[in-house]
């Protein structure tokens, strides 16, 4: 065919040049119609152009069919040959990537502590960013004031006890007087009683008689009103009593308030804010620190309305900080908020984060995921998934399909079949609930249909190395 190509030309131009002789040699005809030398150039015109296109004719033709016998040696080969497939490794991995929330973290609980009292701040220990321990001592105030007070209040409840020893004693004068005046009244009824004995007699008159009976008389009356003052004593030292007590109460108040000169913590945690300096004057109520308690931290985020029914209260959740991107915390849910907001229709949601190190502190950005957890699975491409998909079982519901597996046979790779269990598809993946483990290989296209036990040749586009690594292209 080639041969033939190439001579066809040649004979045509021999034809033309015999013609062209012919013209100049033999035709009288032409010769009287037409001067020699434009009949020379007509017929060299001529010739040259029919020529050109004769050529320009064979040329093109010889690429078209150097092509094709390039083209067939090539597919002669690749019969014979091993067949070009993509390979990659199999890796587990979540199928839908769930929804996060992203939130700030905030400390468990925020206390601010405050002067109780009135006074000048003379001393703080801490700064903002010091670990304090719930108890300790981080700043002095001047007690002066409270010092006198304290004195004044101790000098008053002496007083008191003073006052209170003193009615003891009237008490005890007072019953030994009606001791006394019990003896007395119990001598002048005898008295009484022989006198009128001896007036029965008639050895004595009838006025010493009666006289014996009012002395007796008189005596009872004495006992009485000495038993009466004994009561009253008594009432006088349950007075003093009261009062000392009443003191007591002023003097630890006093006490009590003196010890407000002490800025003592009242929990465990970090100093987060710092609102005076040592020489300013408090009122009472006055801040000077905030604590920040840190053992655990709280991350509040804003959930739409639709997505609320999927949370409860006390339900595990996935934390990450972009801080600690390598890190993935359980949180728990401790607070849904009764009130959306009205123009975003958004629930702020609370989340309990522990935090048992310290590392996590206020104001760093967390994305909670709320979804429950599901156990990563083998995701490859669909494509790499031999069985069509039919009429009764559509893509979207196969449940079983057939991949090729890259196996080293003698140093050569070839392919197996393997029948494997497909589970959910999303975005052009697959999961593989059995049949390919990870760090397998497996086809995930080829340059036709295979069969069980096909040699074949990777491609530049397919993986190599540990089914941990990343994804890596050669280049011839």
């Amino acid at each position: 065919m080639k041969q033939q190509t190439y001579i066809a030309p040649i004979q045509v131009m021999n034809s033309q040049l015999d013609l062209t002789t012919k013209i100049h040699s033999g035709n009288l005809i032409n010769q009287r119609m037409f001067p020699h030398k434009q009949i020379w150039k007509v017929t060299s015109l001529f010739v040259c152009l029919f020529s050109t296109g004769l050529l320009s004719a064979s040329c093109a033709s010889l690429p078209k069919d150097t092509a094709e016998a390039q083209s067939q040696q090539r597919r002669g080969g690749e019969r014979g040959g091993a067949t070009p497939v993509d390979v990659a490794i199999a890796r587990t991995d979540t199928l839908e990537k769930p929804l996060e929330y992203p939130g700030t973290t905030i400390p468990f609980r925020t206390v601010s502590l405050r002067s109780q009292v009135e006074a000048r701040l003379l001393s703080l220990n801490v700064d903002v960013g010091d670990r304090i321990s719930k108890g300790q001592n981080i700043g002095q105030l001047d007690d002066t004031l409270l010092l006198t007070d304290l004195k004044q209040a101790e000098a008053e409840l002496a007083a008191q006890k003073s006052e209170v020893a003193r009615a003891v004693t009237q008490v005890s004068n007072a019953r030994a007087e009606v001791e006394r005046l019990r003896l007395q009244l119990v001598q002048a009824q005898a008295d009484s009683e022989r006198q009128q004995k001896l007036y029965r007699e008639g050895a004595i008159a009838e006025q010493t008689a009666e006289q014996a009976g009012t002395q007796a008389q008189t005596a009872a009356q004495a006992l009485r009103a000495a038993t009466e003052q004994v009561r009253t004593e008594q009432q006088a030292v349950a007075a003093a009593q009261g009062r000392v007590l009443a003191q007591q109460a002023v003097v630890a108040q006093a006490k009590e308030r003196r010890s407000y000169s002490r800025l003592v913590s009242p929990i465990s945690g970090v100093v987060t804010g710092k609102v005076t300096e040592p020489g300013n004057l408090l009122q009472a109520g006055g801040e000077v620190l905030q604590i920040g308690d840190f053992s655990r931290v709280k991350v509040v985020v804003q959930v739409s309305e639709l997505e609320l029914a999927k949370i409860k209260l006390g339900q595990s959740v996935q934390v990450r900080l972009d801080a600690f991107p390598q890190t993935t915390l359980t949180g728990r849910v401790i607070r849904i908020s009764p009130a959306a907001d009205a123009t975003a229709r958004l629930i702020p949601v609370e989340v309990e984060v522990p935090n048992s190190n310290g590392n996590i502190g206020s104001g760093l950005l967390a994305r909670v995921n709320f979804a429950t957890l599901t156990q990563p699975r083998v995701v490859i491409p669909q494509t790499a998934i031999q069985k069509p998909a039919t009429a009764k079982q559509p893509a979207e519901n196969q449940t079983d399909g057939t991949i090729f597996v890259v196996t080293d046979t003698q140093g050569k790779p070839t392919v197996k079949a393997r029948t494997v269990t497909l589970g959910k598809q999303a975005d052009s993946k697959v999961e593989i609930l059995s049949g390919l483990q990870p760090g397998e290989r497996y086809v995930t296209r080829s340059g036709r249909p295979l069969k069980d036990g096909n040699s074949v040749r990777l491609s530049i586009l397919s993986e190599t190395g540990e089914a941990n690594s990343t994804p890596r292209q050669t280049r011839n």
